[in-house]
């Protein structure tokens, strides 16, 4: 679904559920009906994690770790090519408050570590260092990922099962 700019405006509002914001127009576009949230979001982290963890092999990706930089859920969207990018930017607006504040607050933790790994790349890009980074992405960033989705499915615990199904799409929806 395709809003324009003048039917964000008229749609501050609106709530999770009606109109535009209906469980099945939701569904439709992969937004979670529930909380109002898309798991698309959480591309921009996979893909920075999934270059992390290359760098002990791959020290040249540090160059495209480096060009990472955090962005927030709307803009993410806003400047992305997903289908429904203006209803996941409404429906992330009518979002309930606790759900919001949860996911930014995991989003702040990741955004945090992400820059601390590339403050460390600024300085060396040693087997030592590269080592390090990868780790820092597999046991302390894919777990805040982890719970970022748990928090856009609406796991009450904040957790969400990773299975291969999952894995999958994430994969599919890097590089398809």
């Amino acid at each position: 679904m395709r809003l324009t700019g003048a039917e964000n405006l008229d749609m501050e509002g609106a709530l999770l559920g009606d109109g535009p914001l209906a469980a099945e127009a939701l569904r439709a576009a992969n937004i979670n009906p529930v909380t109002g949230l898309a798991t698309d979001y959480l591309n921009h982290f996979n893909e920075v994690v999934m270059l992390m963890e290359m760098l002990p092999d791959m020290p040249d990706c540090a160059e495209d770790v480096l060009d990472w930089a955090p962005t927030d859920y709307p803009s993410h969207f806003a400047n992305s090519a997903f289908k429904d990018k203006d209803l996941a930017i409404l429906a992330y607006r009518a979002a309930p408050q606790a759900v919001r504040a949860h996911l930014e607050t995991l989003i702040l933790q990741i955004d945090g570590e992400v820059l601390r790994a590339q403050s460390v790349l600024r300085e060396t890009t040693s087997p030592d260092a590269c080592a390090q980074i990868a780790q820092l992405a597999t046991e302390e960033i894919k777990p805040l990922i982890a719970a970022a989705s748990g928090a856009i499915h609406g796991s009450p615990d904040g957790e969400d099962e990773l299975n291969d199904e999952a894995a999958q799409a994430n994969v599919d929806a890097l590089f398809g």
